[in-house]
């Protein structure tokens, strides 16, 4: 599971819910379609998202969680709220699709993409990073939650 990228996980996650949707008779009236919260949902998941991927760039470490080593430990900016800003963006975002479409299946694919990224990604990652940094990476980890 870690050879593939979350965003791949997410996208395929989300295909996958389409199709239930489909085969479960969706389009169809549901009190879940939810426009504006969907909206709000997509932009901020994708806000969270790219303002984390572009500070790994301005901070010069690697983007790939799988990398042996990264450049720095990244601690500011949507860091000092949360680990994973990239990871709650992705969540967020599938969420937000799930309320634009308004089928309960496709409720399934953020929820499939949360689990995937905490007991497979984020355990692998913070392993590397609790080896590379060592004290400096616990110091982070006892004052910025995992989520939100």
């Amino acid at each position: 599971m870690l050879k593939l990228p979350p965003p791949i996980w997410a996208f395929a996650y989300l295909l996958i819910a389409a199709a239930i949707s489909y085969l479960a008779g969706w389009p169809g009236t549901s009190t879940l379609r939810i426009v504006s919260l969907a909206i709000i949902l997509i932009i901020v998941g994708v806000a969270s998202a790219v303002s984390g991927a572009l500070l790994f760039r301005r901070e010069g470490t690697d983007l790939n969680p799988t990398s042996a080593t990264n450049a720095k430990l990244v601690v500011s900016g949507p860091f000092r709220f949360t680990r994973n800003p990239m990871y709650v963006g992705l969540v967020l975002f599938t969420l937000g699709i799930a309320f634009a479409v308004g089928a309960w299946p496709m409720f399934l694919a953020p929820i499939a993409t949360f689990a995937t990224v905490n007991w497979v990604h984020i355990p692998f990652e913070e392993a590397k990073m609790r080896r590379q940094f060592g004290a400096e990476f616990d110091a982070y980890c006892g004052k910025v939650r995992r989520w939100i």
